[in-house]
């Protein structure tokens, strides 16, 4: 086990390894904010100007690496996706851990509409493969290792397990309606933000695989109807902007949640640091046991 495998990854952790790296890159760690803490450590610095993404453990190189082959894909296609920024060969490694560099996007909180998500991901899915392999969808492999890691109660981990191994096999059985093809992994409102243009960009390009175009389809519906987070007007522009309503499919309830699982497994790699995320994860569990509303799961 190597040194940086010993220490938790908190902020702290995170912020130490991005100012070595911005060294390395030659590039201003000035104003360090750090955005969110969860398989990646994202933090904007330099005014905001950059982002900058650090990899939890060293095992997220190879994805790392495809995400930066992604990101050169989608710019040669003139896709409207971030782009990576200096002149630095691009993840730098420190400690092992993957750091990324790209462009800020406005104040990151700009959102684009449901609509323009839609569009984007239907212009998506319609790109020309790459001339690179991108993995096989594996959902379940990302349950096991942030079970494996997380800092959490066993009683809860041994729920979440067999949780998992169920839906394992319910989702062996699916039928998908729509074709396979590449993904964007987490496409969510998110991860479509407006540029300083106002100019909707997609973000997060790490969790490309290849699979049913359902999966991309399936944070935006339950964004809708688990979450509120969505009205019903905003979620029916998404589904007319792409073309299709992954709600009317038949398993639906099967893949979002599979979708709620890796919410919760997400959330609880944090649990150990954090206080109130080891509250969110029990409380949301509490959820999954008893069928209860997902209304009151806390955004993170």
């Amino acid at each position: 086990m190597t040194t940086s495998e010993q220490t938790a990854f908190d902020s702290a952790a995170a912020e130490s390894i991005l100012r070595r790296a911005c060294v390395l890159a030659r590039l201003d760690p000035d104003g360090v904010e750090m955005l969110r803490l969860g398989d990646h450590a994202v933090f904007r610095i330099d005014g905001g100007r950059v982002v900058s993404r650090v990899g939890r453990h060293a095992d997220r190189l190879p994805s790392v690496r495809r995400e930066v082959a992604v990101a050169q894909w989608l710019a040669a296609e003139g896709y409207p996706s971030v782009r990576l920024v200096t002149e630095a060969e691009q993840p730098v490694v420190v400690e092992g851990h993957p750091v990324t560099f790209w462009e800020g996007l406005a104040d990151g909180e700009d959102y684009a509409s449901t609509r323009e998500m839609g569009e984007l991901l239907r212009r998506l899915h319609g790109l020309e493969p790459p001339h690179f392999s991108l993995p096989p969808l594996r959902p379940f492999n990302k349950v096991e290792q942030r079970l494996r890691r997380a800092v959490i109660r066993a009683e809860t981990r041994a729920y979440l397990s067999g949780l998992a191994e169920k839906l394992a096999a319910e989702y062996k059985q699916l039928e998908f309606a729509l074709p396979s093809g590449h993904l964007h992994g987490d496409f969510n409102v998110g991860n479509v933000l407006h540029d300083a243009e106002g100019h909707p960009k997609v973000i997060d390009l790490d969790g490309f695989a290849t699979g049913p175009r359902e999966w991309d389809l399936m944070q935006t519906a339950m964004y809708y109807d688990s979450f509120g987070w969505h009205t019903e007007a905003e979620y029916a522009d998404f589904a007319e902007g792409y073309g299709f309503d992954v709600r009317q499919w038949s398993g639906y309830t099967v893949l979002r949640s599979v979708r709620e699982l890796l919410m919760v497994t997400w959330l609880a790699q944090n649990a150990g640091t954090n206080p109130r995320a080891a509250e969110e994860v029990e409380k949301r569990v509490e959820t999954l046991r008893s069928g209860g509303s997902r209304r009151d799961w806390a955004p993170f």
